[in-house]
C-alpha cells in the first residue's frame, strides 16, 4: 500500500490538506491586477498553497525562490530561464534584439533544459531591467503572467540597494501579478510594512496560520482508517496534539505511523514508536546544531521545551528577547499565538538528551 501522506517537497493533488478558503483567496485575487505578500513561517506550507491556487486558475506562470539566488546577474538569468520552461524562444527572438547586452542562451545537453548566463563585469542594472521587462512585454492586460518569488526576504542579502532597483522596475510593469513569499516575519514586515521601505503597501498582505485541526483531524482519520480501523481517531488526536497542527511535522508524523502499521502491527504503540524513530533518525543533526548555539539560546529552547517561562530573571529581558529573534529567524523559534520550538521532534530530543 502507498503511504498516503507526503513532506519534505510540494504537497498537491490527493496530498493536500484542506486550505480551501486560502487557495480561493488567490486564486480570485490574482484574477486583478494587484500584488499578493504572503508570509508564514518555514513549512507551513505556502508554497503547496500558492502552487495549489495557480494550478486552478490555468494561467501561465513561473516560481523562482531567492534563496538560490547569489547575485543580481544571476537573478536576471534565472527569470529569463524560467519564462523560457514556459515560452518557445522562437516567439521572444524579436524582444531579446532590444537588450543592451544579449544573453548567451544554450541547452543542457544532458538534461535538455535551456541554460542562460551573462557575461561577466556587465552591469547588473541593465540585466535586471532586461530581463524583467522581456516578462512583462511578453504579456498582455488580458493575459497576465503570474510571478512567484520565494524567501523574498532574501532581497536584503543579494546585493544592496536591490529592493530599490526591483521596486523600480515593478511600478512600471503592467502585465505581471507578483505574488511575494517570506518565512522571515519580521524581515518582510520590516519590507512590506515599514513606510521606508521601497516595497511599503506593495500588495495585499496574507499570513497563513496553522491548519484548522478539525478539518486536519479528518483528514488524518480518513486515511490512517486504511489500517487503523477504530483507533484511527485517537491515533489523529494524539498526532495533532504532539505536533500542534504544525502541517509538516503532522505530515511526517501520520507518515511514520503509517509506515510502522504496515511493516510492524504488532507494535502496541505506534504513535510514540514512530516520535522515537524519528527523534533517533535525526539525532545527530539535533546534536550538532545543540553543539552550535550559545548558552543563552540553549537556555530559551529548553525553557520552550518544558514550558517554562522566559521572563524567569535568569537572563537579561533585552537579551533574551534580541535571543529569541534572532533563533525566530534562522527557523528554530516560531510565532503564532506565541513563541514555541519550530521542531516538535527537536524539542523532544532537548527533553532526552542535554
Amino acid at each position: 500500500m502507498e503511504n498516503p501522506f507526503k513532506f519534505g517537497t510540494i504537497v498537491e493533488a490527493e496530498y493536500f490538506t484542506d486550505r480551501i478558503a486560502e487557495v480561493a483567496y488567490i486564486r480570485q485575487f490574482v484574477a486583478s491586477a494587484n500584488h499578493l505578500v504572503l508570509i508564514s513561517p518555514r513549512r507551513f506550507g505556502k508554497s503547496s498553497v500558492v502552487a495549489k491556487a495557480l494550478q486552478e486558475t490555468g494561467r501561465e506562470h513561473i516560481t523562482l525562490n531567492l534563496q538560490s539566488v547569489m547575485s543580481v546577474s544571476e537573478l536576471a538569468a534565472k527569470l529569463l530561464r524560467e519564462f523560457f520552461k514556459i515560452r518557445p524562444l522562437a516567439r521572444l527572438r524579436h524582444l531579446l534584439t532590444h537588450f543592451r547586452v544579449i544573453p548567451t542562451i544554450s541547452t543542457n545537453p544532458v538534461s535538455g533544459a535551456m541554460e542562460v548566463s551573462f557575461q561577466p563585469g556587465v552591469d547588473d542594472t541593465v540585466l535586471l531591467e532586461d530581463a524583467m521587462m522581456l516578462l512583462d512585454r511578453a504579456n498582455t492586460e488580458k493575459q497576465r503572467l503570474i510571478v512567484v518569488l520565494d524567501e523574498f526576504q532574501e532581497i536584503c542579502d543579494i546585493a544592496p540597494n536591490l529592493d530599490r532597483q526591483l521596486r523600480a522596475i515593478m511600478q512600471e510593469q503592467k502585465h505581471i501579478n507578483y505574488i511575494l513569499l517570506g518565512s522571515q516575519e519580521s524581515m518582510m514586515a520590516d519590507i512590506f510594512e515599514n513606510k521606508k521601505s521601497p516595497f511599503y503597501h506593495f500588495g495585499e498582505l496574507m499570513r497563513l496560520a496553522k491548519l484548522p485541526r478539525g478539518d486536519f483531524r479528518i483528514y488524518l482519520t480518513e486515511r490512517l482508517e486504511r489500517i487503523f480501523a477504530d483507533k484511527c481517531g485517537e491515533m489523529a488526536d494524539r498526532i495533532l496534539n504532539y505536533t500542534g497542527c504544525h502541517p509538516y511535522y503532522t505530515q511526517q508524523l501520520a507518515a511514520s505511523v503509517w509506515q510502522l502499521g504496515v511493516l510492524q502491527p504488532d507494535t502496541v504503540d505506534v504513535v510514540t514508536a514512530a516520535i522515537d524513530h524519528i527523534v533517533k533518525a535525526h539525532g545527530l543533526d539535533y546534536e550538532r546544531l545543540w553543539t552550535n548555539l550559545n548558552r543563552t539560546k540553549r537556555w530559551i529552547l529548553k525553557q520552550l521545551a518544558t514550558g517554562g517561562a522566559l521572563q524567569s530573571g535568569t537572563h537579561r529581558t533585552s537579551t533574551v528577547y534580541s535571543a529569541l529573534k534572532r533563533l525566530q529567524k534562522d527557523g528554530y523559534v516560531i510565532y503564532s499565538d506565541r513563541y514555541e520550538m519550530e521542531d516538535p521532534f527537536y524539542r523532544q530530543w532537548i527533553l532526552e538528551e542535554p
